[in-house]
């Protein structure tokens, strides 16, 4: 379908319906992502304040065939949130619905707008001593439609589960203006097929997300964190199975750290506190959230002695206040940053069966070493199976002197991961960064379906064109 660019008769129109406080100037942010790959275009960008509002730009939108870009907080790392060309699109701002509509702690349940900032959700959950427990690195800035539309990940997903596990009902806008009034508090609910789960991770590509019924869950009573050097990717899936034993639930994260992080940490953010005086080849950062009457720290204490006795654990420190904890977690954290910092060939997001996880590390290191002078940074949410697999120039040298490196590195990871009968998408989402790896690697009949839905939702293509199935 042949897509129009936005013009001044079109935003004419649109003002008799929406407010001009609604109407945004064209400012650079809309236009960047956080890694610089491209640079998005805009004819205008519209900040609606309701659903209502969000439908009538749809409808005016489809009616005039112009691509509509939802846009949250722009932290997605696939390029879902620009269009780099064709006709100059829409771009649709949720910044102005930020609402927490309502809040239901005896429900464990919490009604945001999908402008809400993920932090400003948190701190909802919080005053009502509750949990919402997705969490991601860009929590200050990220917004809850985008959460809800990539289905983001995080630290937590070992516990409870991909924002798609973490919501109820959805309240969205279809391509022709319809609101889908599914904003429902219900646990049960088997009345045909699920819009929500559908809508949800569709990376705004069927319509646009506007608010949504989330899940809460109660605060531990005790937490703690500990920090455990081991052997090797095969020693850390071995702690994580004795770790669930121990502590079945209670285990909240189980993240897997290379020494090649740590060594950027120390020559990108110094001032960072190291937590061992020598960067550890490998190591696990565990959080844990017990019940009352349980205590954090003896539970890690009696799972370091375990590990110890199996030969999976040399060494290991536990938090023993909330400032170490936060401490421990800065180290974790600020490790895409000094990724950032130092400049790498190729990202890639990736998941794999967890038994599968030791074999492919082994195999792809080697693979990638033979291909030329690389650092390889290793690390990610080991007890969901997601790696954060990242390739980066050798010490002294700048990604520029690898030209052309990046598609021949990118295609080795995901063909191996493909080969281990992964996924090369595991928490970004597809945007328009993997939509050829899609093609490449995605079943034929997913593929079949998943257009097939595109063209029943969204039959002009107006919705993000570009993103998740090329347009």
């Amino acid at each position: 379908m042949t897509l129009t660019p936005v013009t001044p008769a079109f935003l004419d129109t649109l003002r008799t319906d929406i407010p001009e406080r609604c109407f945004r100037p064209i400012e650079p942010r809309y236009l960047e992502e956080p890694r610089g790959h491209w640079q998005g275009q805009a004819g205008a960008v519209i900040a609606p304040e309701s659903a209502d509002q969000v439908a009538v730009v749809l409808r005016a939108a489809n009616a005039a065939r112009i691509g509509v870009i939802p846009y949250g907080g722009g932290t997605g790392l696939v390029g879902g949130q620009i269009m780099t060309d064709g006709p100059a699109p829409l771009l649709l701002s949720l910044e102005r619905m930020t609402a927490i509509r309502a809040v239901y702690p005896e429900e464990n349940v919490l009604v945001a707008e999908a402008g809400a900032i993920l932090q400003d959700v948190h701190s909802a959950a919080e005053a009502v001593d509750r949990l919402f427990p997705m969490t991601i690195a860009a929590k200050g800035s990220a917004r809850i439609g985008g959460c809800l539309s990539t289905n983001a990940g995080g630290v937590n997903v070992l516990r409870y589960g991909n924002t798609r596990e973490l919501t109820l009902g959805i309240e969205a806008v279809l391509p022709d203006g319809r609101i889908l009034n599914g904003l429902t508090r219900l646990r049960k609910d088997n009345t045909g097929y699920d819009l929500r789960d559908l809508l949800i991770g569709a990376e705004g590509s069927l319509g646009v997300i506007t608010a949504a019924a989330l899940k809460l869950a109660p605060r531990p009573a005790g937490e703690g964190t500990a920090l455990m050097v081991v052997e090797s990717p095969a020693a850390a899936l071995s702690l994580l199975s004795l770790a669930r034993d121990h502590m079945g639930e209670g285990v909240s994260a189980f993240e897997l750290m290379h020494g090649t992080g740590l060594d950027f940490l120390a020559e990108k953010l110094p001032q960072l506190r190291r937590p061992f005086p020598e960067n550890p080849h490998w190591m696990v950062l565990i959080d844990v959230g017990l019940a009352r009457g349980l205590d954090p720290a003896e539970a890690l204490e009696t799972l370091f002695a375990a590990g110890l006795e199996e030969g999976l654990v040399s060494d290991g420190l536990i938090a023993q206040s909330e400032q170490q904890r936060h401490e421990f977690w800065e180290v974790r954290e600020q490790i895409p940053e000094a990724n950032r910092l130092i400049g790498s060939i190729s990202s890639h997001d990736i998941s794999l069966p967890l038994s599968a996880i030791p074999d492919f590390i082994e195999r792809g290191d080697a693979i990638l070493q033979g291909m030329g002078d690389f650092r390889l940074n290793c690390f990610g949410h080991l007890g969901d199976g997601n790696l954060h697999y990242n390739v980066f120039p050798a010490k002294g040298r700048h990604k520029t002197d690898y030209p052309g490196a990046r598609d021949t590195v990118q295609r080795a990871v995901h063909d191996l991961v493909h080969e281990f009968g992964g996924s090369f998408s595991a928490e970004h989402g597809l945007g328009r960064l993997k939509v050829e790896d899609l093609e490449r690697y995605g079943d034929p009949v997913k593929l079949q379906m998943m257009r097939a839905i595109k063209t029943a939702f969204d039959p002009n293509g107006i919705m993000n064109p570009g993103a998740v199935l090329r347009a």
